[in-house]
């Protein structure tokens, strides 16, 4: 090392200008890398949608589900298979185990999916296969609203959809809320029965003549004509001349007995913003793109493309994340600037300017070199990143000062310039390189943090890694090559004989003379803060809480109710939500079914765009006063749930309950669910069993049918005739992207359950009432079906309290759960299952750090007693971390206070290293062990505090939810973006206070302790 160290300082040029590259890089290199608020992770899911139209939910499991899971199931790495079964749909969604080849499983799964299509019904759809990931997700929604026809919104909509995909950072734009085009041949079903239309032959024949051709080409040898049979429906036109009957010379065409009109399939749902019906842009951009740059580009398209659109229409931006994601990187930014200032204005007071200056401007050259090795591995600049340079702000620069001073030192005693610089950091470069790995190694099991937690987590690690080692640079390579450059000498700053350096030196005096009290004592302290802190906490979390940009109510409603009546009750609850200054949008949608996340009883979600936050209360408190709006609403539920940020999603307590027997699984639920509410604190629980309603069964007499000439597959097609519609063909109008279903059907007025009474078939003994035959029954309505590892799984989820823990419900329930039937299963989920998988982590995680960081402070010192020395610093330090949570009001945070201990593990040995090092200096030197732990302690005051006290100054932002703007000033409290680590600065920070007392105080103590114990003990064993 020392080699290298003066090559760098004789070739001085070539490595000043190496630095000037780097940050000339690192500045491009912030300007170019990809901006975004959370990080860009996969998430282990791949979705297999299959569609069969018009089949029931059983049907769907037997013909679609079992095939394909049968198929599935014999995956790899396959940690989860959940299946839904729905009227006309089917969804398999499998859960991989962290750590996933992307690729490699979405090519098994769609191998799989081939194999399993020849099993699944003719009729049915291409199944989809689909890789779920975040950047997929829509970073801008574009409302859509004014008083105008669905039609003409619709056709606004597609062309604004066609023009934005043109952006070539845009993946894919789609309409939410768009309707799907069908033209509808609407027939008087008397008419139909005049002309004795059999509704089979009806679909053969314009199957028939909706062909395409091949026809080929003609080669007469005095040229090649290519011929044509223009067969394919292109026009209205083509459907009014099709024929449907032919009967000698007499030919009747849907133009002679039926209305032909372009409209759209019946509605599922209804959207409207702010009141008004609206379709919503969804906009998602590119893997790797510039959220901010592309949400502008859209922007501009829009504003320019606002001459052509109706004076009627307003557009409006109702989740534009561009505007989180510059507020959070502008927010995190000046923090990290404010960090850089705090730690160089520190520098100064203790260091002069001219030390201040060399060492400050390592922390900018490891910033910039860290962000260039981020953009060139393809990741992006995000609130992790971000956070991971403010902590390790102050980490930059702790081997910049050891060196620093002690060239400072060389400098007074006479030595030349670059010889002072040389030897400051040949003499220093072990121990930091030692300090500097054992940080590095507690860092590095981070990297494999599993599930979608540890992918979002683990830019953290990587990012302070990167940091650190570019930082051993600057203070080993390049500062002494700057400070060399630097010329001049500095007069010797004694702190010993300062106020500070006299009181401290008689405080560890006294302390030195009875190591043994001094050690008994800090145990006792630690004991009073872990009581304290048992008595006092704050409770335990799994993420932190962040204050929202937006908000949902999800209206629940029980009953057979179409999709008007759904959509008349999500309209009062919305016009009772109007009106309130704090929301910027309101975006209200019914539904006929809710989706795979929801509740099976939710008829609608009402979706807030709150105003900033430094504008408006808290959104607990705009919550509050939403409840009591709503609350005298009879009939229906209310559920209002904040926004949820990072990798957390759904509700905290989640049960799964499974078994074959649905009867047995249900009252056992049932079972499940009244204790719940005897034990109280749950809230908004919901389960996702099928709801009770009514389903008509028409059964076929099929003997009786058969006499008639009739059978199932007719039935089915005069069914359908009032229903849906009789699907005869498809084709593709130019304005449209997918294909457009031609189908036949009876007039409204006609679209009545009694009409199955009046209904007749045509066979071979005439027309002939299905009622000869079929008979009308009620029955129980089955909504849909959930397996989970081909079994039926309901899934029981709940919301607590605000004033209950979730950890703590879920052990009460666990302890009071009814006993589980013969062939029932249950197993926990959801939020407390991810908590517990990162608990089990973190914890292995620290016993690999410690365990590594063994390996490197035996191989620095050679002795086990001093390596344990160091070792027992982080445990006792600890209680500074309770202490910091205690003082700053935080509760303890699974992942973040878990990251804090383990990333305090590694900043707490360093300074330990550094004085334990000058320790054995000393008694080399042939100092006895009391006066060498005294002058130890004395010498390395300033710089231990110093390199503490940056770390700690560098987090203090963070730690108070402060975010200072130094450009323009401005001050704000309470920033989102400080919300998300305040846990982790308050361990980080009280921890790193305590451990610097303990380092200051119990080190030099326990060093004289260990010397005397190594005495007893050669005394004893020569008596011996």
């Amino acid at each position: 090392m020392r080699t290298l160290i003066f090559a760098a300082l004789n070739r001085s040029r070539t490595t000043f200008l190496t630095l000037l590259f780097l940050m000339v890089g690192g500045i491009a290199a912030f300007q170019a890398i990809p901006k975004e608020a959370n990080p860009d992770i996969t998430i282990p899911m791949i979705y297999v949608s299959m569609t069969l139209d018009g089949i029931s939910p059983e049907d769907s499991e037997r013909l679609l589900i079992r095939p394909m899971e049968q198929e599935l199931r014999s995956l790899e790495g396959v940690k989860e298979m959940r299946s839904t079964a729905s009227e006309g749909h089917a969804s398999v969604m499998l859960e991989f185990d962290a750590g996933f080849d992307p690729d490699k499983a979405l090519q098994d799964v769609r191998e799989k999916v081939d194999t399993a299509r020849s099993k699944l019904p003719q009729e049915a759809d291409e199944p989809r296969v689909n890789e779920i990931n975040v950047s997929l997700f829509p970073v801008l929604s574009v409302g859509l609203s004014g008083p105008l026809s669905v039609r003409e919104l619709v056709t606004i909509a597609r062309r604004l959809q066609d023009a934005i995909e043109g952006i070539p950072e845009v993946l894919e734009v789609e309409i939410g809320g768009d309707r799907e085009d069908l033209l509808e041949v609407v027939v008087d079903p008397q008419v139909l029965e005049s002309y004795g239309v059999d509704y089979d032959t009806l679909g053969q024949l314009v199957a028939r003549n909706n062909q395409l051709v091949a026809a080929g080409s003609l080669d007469t040898g005095a040229g090649r004509m290519t011929m044509k049979v223009p067969g394919v429906i292109e026009t209205i036109e083509d459907v009014m001349t099709m024929p449907i009957k032919v009967d000698g010379d007499t030919v009747v065409t849907f133009g002679d007995v039926a209305m032909l009109q372009r409209t759209f399939k019946d509605p599922t749902g209804f959207a409207r913003i702010n009141g008004e019906p609206a379709l919503v842009l969804e906009v998602s951009k590119r893997t790797g793109a510039n959220i901010i740059e592309t949400v502008e580009k859209v922007k501009s398209l829009i504003s320019s493309a606002d001459s052509q659109l109706p004076d009627e229409l307003e557009v409006r931006y109702i989740m534009d994340q561009s505007g989180e994601v510059r507020d959070i990187l502008a927010d995190l930014l000046n923090n990290v600037l404010t960090a850089i200032v705090l730690v160089i204005v520190l520098i100064i007071a203790a260091m002069g300017p001219r030390s201040a200056l060399l060492v400050g401007l390592t922390i900018p050259g490891a910033f910039l070199t860290g962000i260039l090795v981020i953009w060139g591995m393809g990741l992006t600049l995000n609130i992790v990143v971000l956070f991971s340079l403010i902590l390790v702000a102050g980490m930059l620069v702790d081997g910049a000062i050891v060196v620093s001073e002690l060239a400072d030192r060389n400098l007074s005693d006479g030595q030349s310039v670059t010889s002072a610089w040389g030897e400051a950091a040949a003499r220093m470069a072990w121990p930091i390189i030692a300090s500097t790995a054992t940080t590095l190694v507690v860092f590095l099991p981070l990297l494999f943090w599993p599930g979608v937690v540890g992918e979002f987590m683990k830019f953290l690690p990587m990012t302070v890694i990167i940091c650190l080692i570019a930082s051993l640079a600057m203070a080993l390579i390049f500062l002494p090559v700057m400070g060399s450059l630097s010329g001049g000498k500095r007069s010797r700053q004694a702190q010993e004989t300062g106020r500070l350096g006299n009181a401290y030196r008689g405080v560890l005096a006294k302390l030195l003379s009875a190591p043994g009290v001094t050690l008994f004592g800090v145990l006792a302290v630690v004991a009073v803060i872990y009581g304290a802190y048992a008595e006092f906490n704050h409770g335990v979390e799994f993420f932190p809480s962040v204050e929202p940009d937006s908000a949902q109510v999800q209206v629940r409603a029980r009953g057979d109710l179409s999709v008007w009546e759904r959509d008349e009750i999500v309209r009062e609850v919305e016009q009772r939500l109007q009106g309130m200054p704090e929301v910027k949008a309101l975006y209200a949608r019914s539904m006929v079914s809710a989706g795979n996340r929801m509740a099976p009883d939710v008829i609608g979600v009402l979706q807030f765009q709150f105003t900033d936050w430094d504008q408006r209360r808290p959104a607990s408190q705009i919550l509050e006063e939403l409840r009591e709006r709503t609350a005298d609403i009879a009939g229906i539920e209310l559920e209002f749930r904040k926004q949820e940020g990072g990798p957390a999603d759904g509700k905290p307590i989640e049960l799964k309950v499974s078994s074959k027997d649905s009867a047995r699984l249900n009252r056992y639920v049932d079972e499940i669910r009244a204790e719940m509410e005897d034990l109280g604190g749950f809230v908004d629980v919901e389960d996702d069993r099928s709801l009770p309603g009514i389903e008509w069964r028409l059964n076929v007499d099929r003997e009786a049918a058969a006499r008639f000439g009739s059978d199932v597959l007719g039935v089915g097609s005069a069914v359908r005739l009032v229903t849906n519609g009789l699907v005869l063909a498809t084709y593709r109008p130019e304005e449209v992207r997918d294909e457009v279903d031609i189908v036949v059907r009876v007039p409204n007025n006609w679209r009545e359950l009694d009409q199955f009474q009046r209904q007749t078939i045509n066979t071979a003994r005439g027309q002939v009432p299905l009622s000869q035959f079929v008979e009308l029954t009620p029955g129980d309505k089955v909504g849909s079906i959930v397996r989970v590892d081909g079994q039926r799984t309901v899934t029981i989820k709940s919301d607590v309290e605000p004033d209950r823990q979730a950890d703590a419900l879920l052990k009460f329930l666990q302890d009071r759960m009814p006993e589980t039937p013969e062939g029932v299963t249950v197993s926990l989920g959801g939020e407390n299952a991810d908590q517990k998988q990162a608990a089990d982590f973190l914890a292995a995680a620290f016993l690999v750090a410690i365990g590594l960081m063994l390996l490197i402070l035996v191989t620095q010192f050679n002795s086990l007693y001093q390596t344990l020395l160091i070792l027992s610093a982080i445990v006792l330090s600890t209680a500074g971390v309770l202490l910091g949570l205690l003082l700053n009001g935080q509760s303890f945070g699974i992942v973040m206070v878990g990251m804090g201990i383990i990333a305090l593990a590694g900043i707490v040995v360093n300074n330990n290293i550094i004085l334990i090092d000058t320790y054995n200096h000393m008694r080399s030197s042939g100092m006895d062990a009391y006066s060498a732990a005294l002058e130890t302690g004395c010498l390395r005051l300033r710089p231990v505090l110093l390199t503490a006290v940056t770390t700690i100054l560098g987090l203090m932002p963070m730690v108070f939810g402060v975010n200072v703007d130094l450009l323009t000033p401005s001050l704000g409290i309470g920033a989102p973006s400080t919300q998300w680590w305040t846990q982790l600065s308050s361990a980080i920070a009280g921890g790193l206070a305590f451990a610097t007392i303990l380092t200051l105080l119990l080190t030099p103590a326990l060093l004289v302790l260990g010397n005397r114990a190594g005495e007893w003990i050669r005394v004893l064993s020569s008596r011996a």
